[in-house]
């Protein structure tokens, strides 16, 4: 089946489209940590996806956050400044999204004894 010039799967239709999560200037400013006039600056050089609403402006979630991977000081101010600075805090009990111990490195892994075989020199 052919949708304006791309070829879809029969199989890509029948599965549901994707949630759209969409937030206000005010919001994806407080999220990103930067002021909402960057956002304005990023809409009027149409580098994120929006619609009007109500004669409110509802962005893209996902442009947003890939606008903001773009560039290095807005990456920064997300880890400092927006929703990156409270990451280190999640405690995410479900294992499927959980880090696998064994990958992880601790202070205790990081530190290998140099002979494990001869312990006694």
């Amino acid at each position: 089946m052919y949708t304006n010039n791309v070829m879809i799967d029969q199989a890509d239709t029948n599965e549901k489209p994707k949630e759209v999560i969409r937030v206000s200037i005010s919001e994806a400013a407080k999220l990103f940590g930067v002021n909402a006039q960057t956002i304005r600056r990023a809409i009027t050089a149409q580098e994120v996806t929006y619609i009007i609403v109500a004669g409110r402006y509802k962005l893209n979630f996902e442009s947003l956050v890939k606008w903001s991977q773009r560039h290095t000081t807005l990456k920064n101010k997300l880890e400092n400044k927006g929703i990156g600075q409270f990451v280190g805090n999640w405690k995410i009990k479900n294992p499927l999204y959980s880090p696998n111990p064994k990958i992880v490195v601790t202070k205790e892994t990081e530190k290998e004894p140099e002979d494990e075989e001869n312990p006694e020199k």
